[in-house]
C-alpha cells in the first residue's frame, strides 16, 4: 500500500461512488420520472447527453442502481442492464449481452438477429421484469441505422416485454432516429447535463479524495489546482484521472503528500500544451514573465500574487541586465501568456489579476527549457 493512495480503485473510471456531487438534483428528477411511469406499468425513455466528463455514465448507473434497490415498481421489479456500445456497436453484439442479462448464453455465431430476438423473449418470459436497458456511447449505433432502439423503444408492440431505453451520447441523436424511434422520446423525454464549474470540480475532487487518498495527503489547494485545469472543459473525468496520476507521481518521489510540482508533472505527461515550438514564438518578455513565474513558483505553491511575480520579474531583468519594463507592458505580456494558454490568471474582486498560475509542466523543468533559449539568444525582441 502506497502513502498517498489508500484506496486508488475509487480513482478508475469505473468506480460509481455512493454520492454524486452537483448532480443529485438530476438524479431525483430522473428517479422521479421513472418510478411515477413504471409504478403504472409504463415504460419510460430517455435521452441523456453531455460533454465528456459531466457524469452522464455515473448518473444512469446511480439511477440504475437506485430503481434496482427499491424492488418491485407496479408490475415487476426492475433489473438494469448496462451496454457501452461504442465497444459493441452493432445490433446482434449488443442482443447478445441483452440475452446474457436474462441469463440465456448463445455463441457469438450461427444465429441471426431475429432468431437471437426470439430466443430473448422466451428468456424475458421465464423471469417477467421490467428491463432498465442503457446504452451508452449511443453515436456509435444510431449512426448506423440500428433497428434496436426502435425495437427497444417499442417492446411491448414487438413482444419483448417491459423496457425502458436511456440513450447516453455527447450529442443529440434524435435528429438521426427514424420518425417511429423518435416519437417515443417525445419533447420531454431528453436531459442535457452542463459542463461542470470549478466550484463543482473542486467538490467532486474533495469527496472522491477523501475515499481515495490517505488524509493528509493533499490540501484545498492541491485540489483548487486539478480543478482549476480541468475548469475550461468541465471534464471530471480529466479532473480524477490527473488526481490520480499526481498521486502516483508524488508516490514515485518518495513525497508523502501531493505537491503542485506532482500536479504539473503528472499534467504534462496526460496532455501537455507547451512544445518548443511554442516557446520559439515568445517574445523575450514573454519568456522572461514566464521564467519569473517558475522560479517564484518551483516548490512554493500552485499560484503567485501578481504583485510578487512583477517583483521577481524586476530582480530577473536586472540579474539579466536588462531595462525594467512598465507595468502595462508587464500586464500585456501576462494576457497575451493567458491567451496562449500558457498562464491563468484570477481576477480579485477590484477587477485587477490576483494571482497567475502555471500548471503545464513542472516549474523546475519549463524553467530550464527557457534559460536554454534565453541563454542562445533565439527569442525575437518584443
Amino acid at each position: 500500500m502506497g502513502t498517498i493512495l489508500v484506496r486508488e480503485e475509487t480513482l478508475e473510471p469505473t468506480f460509481l461512488p455512493p454520492k454524486l456531487p452537483h448532480r443529485t438534483a438530476e438524479l431525483a428528477l430522473l428517479t422521479r420520472r421513472y418510478r411515477e411511469a413504471l409504478s403504472k406499468g409504463v415504460p419510460f425513455h430517455l435521452l441523456l447527453t453531455g460533454g465528456v466528463g459531466s457524469g452522464k455514465t455515473a448518473l444512469a448507473k446511480r439511477l440504475a442502481t437506485d430503481l434496482e434497490r427499491l424492488g418491485r415498481i407496479g408490475p415487476a421489479p426492475v433489473k438494469a442492464v448496462y451496454i457501452n456500445a461504442w465497444r459493441r456497436a452493432s445490433d446482434r453484439t449488443i442482443v447478445l449481452d441483452l440475452l446474457r442479462a436474462v441469463d440465456v448464453s448463445l455463441p457469438d455465431r450461427g444465429y441471426g438477429l431475429p432468431e437471437m430476438l426470439d430466443v430473448f423473449e422466451q428468456g424475458i418470459r421465464r423471469h417477467p421484469r421490467h428491463h432498465l436497458v442503457i446504452l451508452d456511447e449511443a453515436s456509435a449505433l444510431v449512426r448506423q441505422e440500428t433497428k434496436l432502439v426502435y425495437l427497444l423503444s417499442r417492446s411491448g408492440e414487438v413482444g419483448l416485454g417491459s423496457i425502458s431505453l436511456l440513450l447516453i451520447a455527447t450529442e443529440d441523436l434524435l435528429p438521426y432516429l427514424d420518425p417511429a424511434s423518435r416519437s417515443s422520446f417525445g419533447v420531454t423525454h431528453r436531459m442535457a447535463l452542463a459542463p461542470y464549474d470549478r466550484a463543482a470540480l473542486t467538490d467532486i475532487l474533495e469527496a472522491r479524495a477523501e475515499v481515495a487518498l490517505a488524509p493528509a495527503s493533499y490540501t484545498d489547494e492541491t485540489l483548487e489546482q486539478i480543478a482549476r485545469i480541468a475548469a475550461p472543459n468541465g471534464d471530471a473525468r480529466f479532473a480524477i484521472e490527473l488526481l490520480s496520476s499526481a498521486a502516483h507521481v508524488a508516490e514515485e518521489a518518495g513525497h508523502r503528500a501531493i505537491s503542485a510540482e506532482d500536479i504539473r508533472a503528472a499534467k504534462g505527461s496526460i496532455y501537455s500544451t507547451v512544445t518548443e515550438t511554442q516557446l520559439e514564438g515568445l517574445s523575450v518578455n514573454a519568456l522572461t514573465v514566464l521564467l519569473a513565474l517558475t522560479r517564484t513558483l518551483k516548490g512554493k505553491g500552485s499560484s503567485v500574487p501578481s504583485q510578487k511575480l512583477r517583483s521577481a520579474h524586476s530582480a530577473l531583468l536586472e540579474e539579466f541586465e536588462e531595462d525594467p519594463i512598465s507595468r502595462t507592458t508587464f500586464w500585456r505580456t501576462l494576457k497575451e501568456l493567458e491567451r496562449d494558454g500558457l498562464v491563468t490568471l484570477d481576477t480579485g474582486p477590484s477587477g485587477a489579476s490576483s494571482s497567475v498560475a502555471m500548471d503545464e509542466l513542472p516549474a523546475s523543468y519549463l524553467g530550464t527549457l527557457i534559460e536554454e533559449r534565453l541563454g542562445h539568444g533565439r527569442a525575437r525582441k518584443a
